[in-house]
């Protein structure tokens, strides 16, 4: 698509796309990561529009000086629809006069490790098993994530909102 996709906060009439997202990538609206759950349906979110459809979602969440994606889901991927919502995500968290974004993957999400990297965040933190205690609040999480790889550690990456290319 010529530009690019479209981003917007989302509206009343999108709710019915993003559920169907949500519950594609996600099994519903309940997101967990670092011993917090997140109804996606209660957060801030982000549409990337493409063909007038939505293409894809981020939902975040503000604390202190710092934006939590988290969750962020494109349809398919591969067309820039991700990286224009974190571009989005990136421009909302400056227009608060944050300090940083933010985010939690797992250690089997190798395709997102390198999607992120590529986009400006880094790698600040491991927590070893911490997805066991997210199982306790969401208990249909596999043992078993991408590439066959058990799903066991959160990674931790962050970008700085400060400048252009930080």
């Amino acid at each position: 698509m010529p530009g690019g996709p479209r981003v917007r906060p989302a509206a009343a009439e999108d709710v019915e796309a993003i559920a169907a997202i949500h519950t594609a990538s996600w099994g519903g609206s309940l997101a967990v990561g670092h011993g917090v759950q997140y109804d996606l349906t209660t957060l801030p979110t982000l549409v990337a529009v493409e063909d007038d459809r939505i293409a894809g979602v981020l939902t975040y969440h503000v604390d202190g000086d710092s934006l939590e994606v988290v969750s962020i889901d494109a349809s398919p991927p591969g067309r820039g629809v991700g990286t224009a919502l974190l571009d989005a995500a990136v421009e909302a968290g400056r227009a608060l006069g944050l300090r940083r974004m933010w985010l939690i993957t797992t250690n089997d999400n190798l395709d997102a490790l390198r999607f992120y990297q590529r986009r400006g965040l880094r790698l600040v933190g491991l927590a070893p098993d911490a997805v066991a205690a997210s199982r306790r609040l969401k208990p249909g999480i596999p043992e078993v994530g991408a590439y066959g790889i058990p799903l066991r550690d959160e990674l931790t990456l962050e970008r700085s909102l400060a400048g252009p290319s930080a």
